[in-house]
């Protein structure tokens, strides 16, 4: 009959174990940190909340731009009504109610003044074109902006610039 040792293995975890055990569970209470709604600073808006709150001013006004257009082309109604919703719903999205976007939740014709949405382009395609380049750069600044707010919003922000981006080349699409 051979003689065995005994195994050397602790009975309890192993060390390497315990690291990556620690690890992970410090990398998951990181990435699943609750975003602050206030500075350090005692109740003021944080960065995110501002973003939030520009993001649905800028996508209520645009909505505003898309209205002016259809005012002015009726023809146009049926290719942007579709458009304009989709960016009425950016703006919902946007929108929390918060007291940071108080301001951003009030309605298209008193947070929007009537210089603040030029009148549209006296032909159609000049009309589309102006609406094609605000949704670009609305996409564009809103892509910056990504940096600079926490994950949620981030995810948010980037599915609404690439909506901003497709409904850019939808209304030059047409126009070719």
């Amino acid at each position: 009959m051979p003689f065995t040792l005994p195994s050397r293995t602790p009975a309890g975890p192993r060390r390497r174990t315990l690291l990556a055990s620690a690890a992970g569970a410090f990398a998951l209470a990181g990435c699943s940190a609750p975003e602050s709604s206030t500075d350090a600073t005692g109740g003021s808006p944080s960065a995110a909340d501002r973003a939030r709150a520009r993001a649905a001013r800028d996508s209520q006004v645009l909505a505003e731009r898309y209205a002016t257009v259809i005012t002015a082309h009726p023809s146009l109604a049926d290719r942007l009504r579709p458009l304009r919703a989709e960016v009425v719903r950016h703006a919902a999205a946007f929108d929390t109610g918060e007291p940071a976007s108080a301001s951003a939740s009030a309605s298209p014709s008193t947070s929007v003044s009537p210089s603040a949405s030029p009148a549209a382009p006296a032909d159609e395609k000049g009309a589309l074109a102006d609406l094609a380049t605000a949704e670009r750069t609305l996409a564009d600044q809103r892509t910056k902006a990504l940096l600079d707010v926490p994950g949620e919003l981030a995810r948010l922000l980037a599915s609404v610039a690439a909506a901003g981006a497709a409904h850019a080349y939808l209304l030059t699409e047409g126009t070719k």
